[in-house]
């Protein structure tokens, strides 16, 4: 079947879009108001970008009841900081609880259970429950249309790390330890469960 994503209602590029890049990592990231409110929200369009200057990205898209900015992306507009705490077993049920669309004056640490704990170098908050706690600054946000469907890409430089000793050895991250977890599509997410590995290959001269 060929099809063109531009002559598709959004949903279905959407749709198409979250069955073909998979399976994605989950960034529940966490950000503040101007005002101080927390807020707590997962993101699976999450990838890194460089890792010397360390920059990572997400990409939320506008609400697709009205098209406007999440509270994510204008509190991050408005602060410049995120933080962004990485998505495992443990805590993947607490994560879903914040994708709800609150309002603004809700703090989802406390609709999910999940534990508030200042950061070193930046004014949102970190997620004790998670084993990978990124402290960022604002790089760049591009913004890729303005409509339902649309999304911004947010750029940010990790200026602080927080990695628990239980998963961390010889200056790499155990992953079997620390169990991620990857989003599908729909309400399909998915676990490290079977492994495999790949030798680099050598180029003959």
């Amino acid at each position: 079947m060929e099809i063109i994503p531009d002559n598709l209602h959004w949903k279905d590029s959407y749709k198409l879009y979250t069955g073909s890049i998979m399976p994605r990592p989950i960034a529940l990231v966490s950000t503040i108001s101007k005002e101080g409110i927390p807020n707590l929200a997962p993101f699976s369009s999450f990838s890194g970008v460089s890792p010397h200057p360390f920059i990572i990205s997400f990409a939320p898209m506008f609400r697709p009841e009205d098209g406007t900015k999440k509270d994510t992306l204008q509190n991050i507009e408005a602060t410049r900081q995120f933080v962004v705490n990485t998505v495992t077993e443990d805590i993947v049920l607490q994560m879903n609880e914040t994708s709800a669309e609150f309002s603004s004056e809700i703090d989802e640490f406390q609709v999910s259970g999940l534990t508030p704990i200042p950061s070193s170098k930046v004014m949102p908050y970190r997620v004790k429950q998670s084993p990978i706690q990124m402290e960022c600054e604002l790089v760049d946000i591009v913004s890729f249309g303005q409509n339902v469907g649309s999304s911004s890409l947010v750029l940010g430089r990790v200026v602080q790390m927080h990695v628990d000793d239980s998963i961390y050895k010889d200056g790499k991250i155990d992953f079997a330890k620390m169990k991620p977890v990857g989003r599908l599509a729909g309400e399909y997410y998915t676990k490290i469960s079977d492994l495999f590995t790949l030798k680099h290959p050598k180029i003959l001269e």
